[in-house]
């Protein structure tokens, strides 16, 4: 009969965008699992800890290096439980990540349910399954982020400026959401000598008329250093997009189709269980999807900061009060964040479903289905639906939890 309550090992992966060595969070958690053969290289870079079902980069039964999938897969009723297996496909319903990001990464959507589906039944090499991937992401550090889009009328304030006038609409023109859509779609077509041109001379724009916008001239620098100034990416994140700062705690929900690319800081990322993306910029010619593809599939949910946040809210799940959850507009799941400070404990009421958490910070002891499992920063566990656990700690102890 297989374990209700088990540890696993992520898999840490190499995408450019990454932190290097010992400065990447997902690389120093992925490396505190015991009985690994993982290693730090002080002159590698260390983008993401993954740690789901997902054969890209899966997690494994720490105890015997089995496939978490295939684990899974062997006792799905008393592992996944009866709301997975008759409403969430009967596998995993999301995919946990660390990510450590000290670059922007590319500029990107993912596909609704719909699209999704239709990609992956033509091209089902680079669209690897049918799903959505809406997604939290929970900030551990100070986080930036490009997300959704400038509200309207600020994009066409800002697109008064000179060096913008090109790809605005008509003089006297009205900005709606499908003139977003032809002007992100005409940014990225931009050839190299318009993109640079565009940068240069906005860059001779004296701050004090750029009102709330100004920080973009900071900004300028910072993307030419990463990506180059021919990156068409940089036009439609700086002009069209909201740049926005959170610190740790913080929660964003990007829903499906929605335009983002973080740009830096440590996270805890959640997300429907899917690894579709459309990328256009922020990454090789050689990475980038077609481009019209990528604005006919934009949506416009997104116009502020209040549009992208997702707070954290106390919840009964927590019996003592030292939970917050992050509750996304969708199915899927939930995610927990616990706070114990010295001395301190918690008790998390059952879920419906499976539980998959990891320790942020701090170390202590969890009790669950009658046992007792030493707790340290980078366990990670499996915890089958119908299980409550008790988090007790000595000097502190931080824990991310995804709940169905």
């Amino acid at each position: 009969m297989a374990e209700l309550v088990f540890q696993l090992s992520g898999s840490c992966n190499n995408y450019p965008w990454g932190k290097k060595g010992k400065e990447s969070l997902a690389a120093k958690l992925c490396a505190q699992t015991p009985g690994t053969d993982f290693e730090i290289n002080d002159e590698e870079v260390y983008s993401e800890m993954w740690f789901g079902d997902y054969p890209d980069y899966p997690a494994r039964r720490l105890s015997d290096g089995q496939l978490l999938k295939d684990v899974l897969e062997a006792d799905k009723e008393r592992l996944l439980g009866k709301k997975v297996i008759e409403e969430l496909d009967g596998q995993l319903p999301y995919l946990p990540k660390i990510l450590s990001i000290a670059k922007a990464l590319p500029l990107q959507i993912h596909p609704n349910k719909e699209l999704a589906a239709e990609f992956h039944r033509k091209d089902p090499e680079n669209f690897t399954d049918p799903n959505h991937k809406p997604e939290i992401a929970v900030a551990l550090s100070k986080f930036e982020v490009f997300a959704g889009f400038k509200p309207l009328d600020k994009v066409e304030l800002l697109f008064k400026v000179g060096p913008l006038q090109r790809f605005g609409p008509k003089e006297g023109s009205s900005w709606t959401n499908e003139t977003l859509r032809n002007v992100t779609r005409n940014m990225l077509k931009a050839d190299r000598e318009t993109v640079q041109a565009v940068q240069r001379e906005f860059s001779q724009v004296p701050k004090e008329a750029l009102g709330d916008a100004a920080y973009i001239l900071d900004l300028i620098p910072r993307l030419q250093d990463q990506y180059g100034p021919n990156d068409s990416g940089i036009l439609v994140a700086l002009y069209c997009m909201n740049y926005l700062v959170f610190d740790a705690g913080d929660a964003i929900y990007i829903p499906a189709d929605g335009i983002h690319a973080y740009l830096s800081g440590d996270i805890v990322e959640r997300m429907a269980r899917s690894n579709n993306v459309l990328n256009v910029g922020f990454c090789p010619p050689a990475d980038r999807n077609n481009i019209d593809l990528f604005a006919q599939t934009l949506t416009f949910k997104a116009h502020s900061r209040d549009d992208v946040y997702l707070p954290g809210r106390k919840t009964e799940k927590g019996r003592h009060g030292r939970t917050v959850a992050y509750r996304p507009p969708m199915s899927e799941f939930d995610m927990l964040k616990s706070d114990l400070a010295a001395g301190e404990y918690e008790e998390i009421l059952p879920s419906d479903g499976p539980t998959v958490l990891i320790v942020t910070s701090g170390a202590g002891t969890m009790m669950a289905d009658g046992k007792r499992f030493e707790l340290e920063e980078g366990f990670i566990f499996f915890i089958a639906p119908g299980i409550d656990m008790k988090w007790e700690t000595e000097n502190g102890l931080q824990i991310h939890a995804t709940v169905v």
